[in-house]
């Protein structure tokens, strides 16, 4: 990992190092937009294309329905389905909690408004399936899609060699009561979700997160549909003092950096003892991974960053603005109120980022990339509209009328004055 000293950057240099461009990104574009215009206008033949040339493995059909999803689903071990159905449990517990509803406000008397929620009606999740699968992600769009009330939720998952998806995808299916999991993966899952294709519904909205050619294929499309957040590689940021464990805080960064060679783990610190202790223990860990060679290359594409004070620490995570903010040392409780930008928080020496990813209930899909200045994690607000209403009684008109008149003659807009003007004349 590369060490810098934070008094030792300029701003400049700090904007930079808090990039994640890559050099490829131009290539990765045009790529993409090849992808989607493709799916576009070949639609179905287009994504079996793909299959064979992404996924390696020729399709019958482009998708898994509920009987044969109940079947591989039988499969599951035991112990894995007790697991899942804690996490579906906490889950469902902490997204339900969100739903809210809005009392009406009377704006002035006669004048009352008030704002109602309603489900996005066709949504689709995003399940990632690469170097690892998800069922976790599928827990985390699929719960709070079903609390929300969505209509229609089309699932799209990369096939396995096999050509189908993985046992705990298709327990999660069951959970959810999906009916079909569509095999497709990619900028081209992405692309025949936004367009539809003869197998595939268009959506309204698009949920999940992927690697960069899924985040840039959200991108591309949504002039056509809405999507939740670009979401592409996976990072984590550790702000950690003399009071963090080393090897807590090393398995942090390579349970981060485990996800895929582009995922980001940085460590921002107080302490050059802390630094060198975990650099030891982040070399003792990788030895037993089973992902150590992706985890070896993404932490060498990761760094270090010394500060002089925990303040310092803080304003470095508000400018690289992390997917996930692990806050290592005893005494967070100061730092809570110093964080503006960050996806979801772990806050103390006991509380690691994995638990978030599976079980305590939050959401882990996250904005990253630095969009997490302007952009929230998934909830049921994602998955929901907020429409306004508005009533008038006739104390209400007469008392909001000559506002509306006087300002709607301002703007030179005779006809919204005259909406009020004739009701008025006939109350009167």
């Amino acid at each position: 990992m590369k060490i810098y000293d934070y008094k030792d950057l300029t701003q400049q240099e700090i904007e930079e190092l808090c990039s994640r461009k890559v050099e490829d990104d131009t290539l990765v574009y045009s790529r993409v937009q090849s992808i989607i215009s493709t799916v576009k206008s070949d639609g179905d033949s287009a994504l079996l294309s793909y299959a064979a040339q992404f996924d390696k493995v020729k399709l019958s059909s482009l998708f898994i329905g509920k009987d044969e999803l109940i079947q591989l689903a039988k499969q599951i071990p035991k112990e894995v389905k007790n697991a899942i159905d804690v996490a579906y449990q906490n889950i469902y517990k902490f997204h339900e909690a969100q739903l809210k509803t809005e009392g009406k406000i009377e704006t002035m008397p006669g004048v009352n408004c008030w704002r109602e929620a309603r489900a996005i009606e066709k949504v689709g999740l995003y399940i990632p399936g690469g170097t690892a699968v998800l069922p976790s992600t599928f827990l985390m769009l699929g719960i709070p899609a079903k609390i929300a009330g969505c209509k229609e939720i089309v699932v799209c998952s990369p096939p396995q060699s096999d050509g189908k998806i993985n046992m705990y995808i298709a327990y999660v299916s069951t959970l959810l009561n999906i009916e079909k999991v569509y095999l497709v993966g990619g900028a081209q899952a992405i692309g025949a979700m936004a367009f539809g294709t003869k197998t595939i519904p268009k959506v309204d909205k698009i949920f999940g997160p992927g690697n960069r050619y899924v985040t840039e294929a959200k991108k591309l499309v949504q002039n056509t549909v809405a999507i939740d957040m670009p979401a592409g590689p996976s990072e984590v940021l550790v702000v950690a003092d003399e009071t963090a464990n080393p090897a807590f805080v090393a398995a942090d960064l390579l349970a981060q950096a485990e996800h895929g060679i582009d995922s980001q783990a940085v460590l921002v610190t107080t302490s050059k003892k802390i630094s060198g202790e975990v650099i030891s223990a982040i070399e003792k860990q990788l030895l037993d991974l089973p992902r150590k060679n992706i985890a070896q290359k993404a932490i060498e594409n990761s760094y270090i960053v010394y500060t002089e004070n925990l303040n310092e620490a803080m304003e470095f995570s508000n400018t690289y603005a992390p997917e996930h903010l692990i806050l290592a040392t005893e005494n967070f409780e100061p730092l809570i109120s110093l964080i503006r930008n960050a996806g979801s928080v772990f806050l103390g020496n006991l509380t690691p980022e994995s638990a978030g990813d599976y079980a305590s209930g939050t959401n882990h899909t996250l904005p990253t990339s630095g969009f997490a200045k302007a952009f929230s994690g998934v909830s049921i607000d994602t998955f929901l509209k907020k429409i306004t209403f508005q009533h008038l009684s006739a104390e209400g008109l007469q008392n909001i009328g000559n506002t509306v008149e006087v300002l709607a003659e301002a703007e030179g807009l005779q006809a919204h004055k005259n909406a009020i003007s004739i009701r008025l004349n006939l109350i009167k």
